[in-house]
């Protein structure tokens, strides 16, 4: 994959080290001692703004930078640089109050009241000439300012409404992706159920209805939610643009494994290139079944996917519990610093928080922070300060890449698609089976890339299509096979186009590359298993499947007529499919031939290279395990400034980032 290898964040000095600022929760002589602190710890950037809306426009036609002028000023005098937000995310109550129009409403009617956060429907025409007014007011005024370092558009996107203005906006977008009302009734095959449209106005959103809704429209208004919230980042972007050209602009996108909600794709057009940043927020899950280091490497790996290789920023993670979270729950001493440098390692440009100070008020009172209720004598605060003493030993890191071996295709669309309503099982769930399929990859060593499948795959030495649902055609995937590719296909994959029509033939899109024929599906109820004839397990999915040009590695005990894995040679390369989602996927995996990275490293080692574009290259160390293990590395651990080589041995929970040579 090429980079660009720039510096994304130019003006701050070595890789990024702070959090959510939130200064106007706390009386003014808090202020100087947070500044001190911040020193102290070694951030050099905080996020400021991102929900003050009321303190800089506190009514109709009234501003008051003041505040905020004090806040910056302080951050300047301090040396620490602001990534400065547009503060769009949350209106004012008086805003709700003197524009009822622009609260959001839910599927079933019902207008949700202010009250908490992203109370706006983005496609209320006040609020987007409002958030668009905020933003050029912001820019104007801190253009200049010493303390900016990048923008922050809005805070992590996601509100979706079907208003009246959502239903108009939404009739729009369809005109003019489908063009009149008979290519939308082809596209939603309106010919069942007599839903044949005859009128424009007789279209609406996805709303509460007395049936199972159509899947084409629940699909396409998932799209459409998507390129709105788009276009009203784009909207702020260009506003800012207009008055700070040469700053890095951004938002905190929510690229992990447990949200998929946008076509992130589409938003990494507009926010990769100059003056563009890569953002994510990711929290961990406490009580998933995929521990919590290949949870952070999944978003990491994600992220740099999106970033299409190049250096990207956790711009929100927790330093402990998180307070949305149902129960609280606390990490392990050294979590904080293992999970951190793992995403460094991984391609960011540094490790922010949510947030600086943890806040004595409101619905996120318990969340965690780098400076907890318990004060700077605390193992949070502690290890807050060693990571900021890493991380400044890490400078020359800045600007490097991170290049994977395999990938991991990932279609929001697709996931959107295999979870609309009349599917033939409720478990086929796209993002979990990815999360599962990269926990098996980062177990054995293997950096993955997360990327969409219509993208230039001839780098990756393995590509993974776990549940790639939607599909037009498998032009790119053959591409890829017949020049020397190998291609792993799970169950449930080309079935669909991109209207959701079901192509004739099974598998569809992806029949005549596997070299095979799905006659029937039998979905596997919850807690029964498939057993294979190898001696594998198969869970919650299965077909009756022939291998047409195709060798049969696997049948099915119970049909042994039928097979279960598939294998074919193609061109040069090698295409895999498997018509089941196999309980263990390492016995697969091993036979395939995968191997980490680091080929001899201990099973608890997570080990990462970052390059430079001259060749200067650093190894990643983490052991998650419970023994001291040896890093295959020789040259100069940066973390401690000792010499290092193979012969040493990494202590349980220990990190080390060894500059090669």
């Amino acid at each position: 994959m090429a980079h660009r290898n720039t510096d994304i964040i130019p003006t701050v000095d070595g890789l990024a080290y702070g959090g959510d600022y939130n200064p106007e929760q706390w009386p003014r002589e808090v202020w100087d001692e947070d500044v001190r602190l911040m020193r102290e710890a070694g951030v050099n950037l905080v996020s400021v703004n991102i929900f003050a809306w009321a303190g800089v426009n506190p009514g109709p036609g009234e501003w008051d930078f003041a505040q905020l002028d004090a806040i910056m000023d302080l951050l300047a005098a301090g040396g620490i640089k602001a990534d400065l937000a547009t503060s769009t995310a949350s209106p004012p109550p008086w805003f709700s109050q003197a524009h009822p129009e622009t609260l959001p409403v839910n599927a079933e009617g019902v207008t949700l009241n202010s009250g908490a956060r992203a109370e706006y429907c983005p496609h209320a025409p006040v609020f987007q000439a409002a958030v668009v007014e905020m933003a050029a007011r912001l820019a104007e005024r801190y253009a200049d300012h010493p303390a900016l370092a990048m923008w922050h558009i809005g805070n992590e996107y996601y509100r979706s409404c079907t208003c009246d203005f959502a239903a108009d906006a939404f009739r729009a977008w369809l005109q003019d992706r489908h063009g009149d009302l008979d290519g939308l009734n082809r596209a939603w095959g309106t010919t069942f159920w007599s839903q044949t449209y005859s009128d424009w106005s007789q279209v609406l959103p996805p709303r509460i209805c007395a049936e199972t809704p159509n899947p084409g429209l629940v699909l396409d208004f998932k799209r459409f939610s998507s390129d709105a919230l788009l276009a009203l980042f784009r909207s702020e972007a260009a506003a800012v643009e207009a008055h700070s050209p040469d700053k890095p602009i951004t938002t905190n996108l929510m690229v992990t494994g447990n949200f998929s909600g946008l076509d992130y794709h589409r938003w990494g057009e507009h926010m990769t290139g100059p003056n563009r940043l890569i953002a994510t927020d990711h929290y961990l899950l406490p009580d998933d079944a995929i521990p919590w280091p290949a949870q952070a490497a999944f978003g990491a790996d994600a992220s740099r996917g999106l970033a299409a290789g190049d250096p990207w920023l956790l711009m929100e993670q927790s330093s402990n519990s998180s307070a949305w979270r149902r129960g609280y729950f606390a990490k392990k001493p050294g979590d904080l610093l293992r999970h951190s440098l793992s995403y460094v390692a991984r391609g960011s440009e540094g490790a922010m928080f949510f947030q600086w100070r943890a806040s004595r008020y409101g619905a996120e009172r318990y969340h965690s922070a780098m400076v907890p209720h318990g004060g700077t004598d605390s193992k949070v605060f502690r290890e807050v300060k060693r990571f900021g003493a890493w991380l400044q030993n890490l400078a020359e890191v800045k600007g490097s890449t991170v290049d994977a071996r395999a990938a991991i295709l990932l279609d929001f669309n697709s996931c959107w698609a295999a979870n609309t309503p009349g599917q033939p099982s409720s478990d086929m769930d796209t993002y979990p089976e990815l999360r599962r399929w990269h926990a098996a990859l980062w177990r054995r060593g293997v950096t993955t890339d997360l990327v969409n499948p219509a993208w230039d795959l001839s780098g990756y030495e393995y590509v993974f299509a776990p549940h790639l649902y939607l599909l037009d055609d498998d032009a790119n995937l053959r591409s890829y096979v017949e020049n020397g590719g190998t291609l792993v296909v799970g169950p449930y994959s080309g079935i669909v186009d991109s209207s959701e029509h079901v192509h004739p033939g099974l598998p569809g899109a992806l029949g005549d590359l596997m070299g095979i024929r799905v006659e029937e599906f039998v979905p596997i109820p919850k807690g029964d298993k498939a057993a294979l004839d190898n001696g594998w397990v198969g869970e919650t999915w299965s077909e009756v499947t022939h291998a047409l040009d195709a060798e049969v590695v696997a049948h099915f005990k119970d049909y042994p007529e039928t097979g279960a894995v598939f294998h074919r040679a193609l061109g040069r390369g090698h295409v895999w499919y498997l018509a089941t989602r196999l309980a263990d996927l390492d016995p697969f995996l091993a036979d395939l031939g995968v191997a980490g990275d680091f080929p001899g490293a201990a099973a608890d080692l997570e080990l990462v290279r970052r390059s430079h574009a001259d060749g200067r290259t650093y190894v990643f160390a983490v052991n998650h395990g419970n023994d001291p293990v040896k890093v295959p590395a020789t040259g100069r651990n940066l973390l401690t400034g000792t010499a290092w080589s193979p012969a040493l041995s990494l202590r349980p929970g220990e990190c080390a980032v060894v500059r090669e040579g």
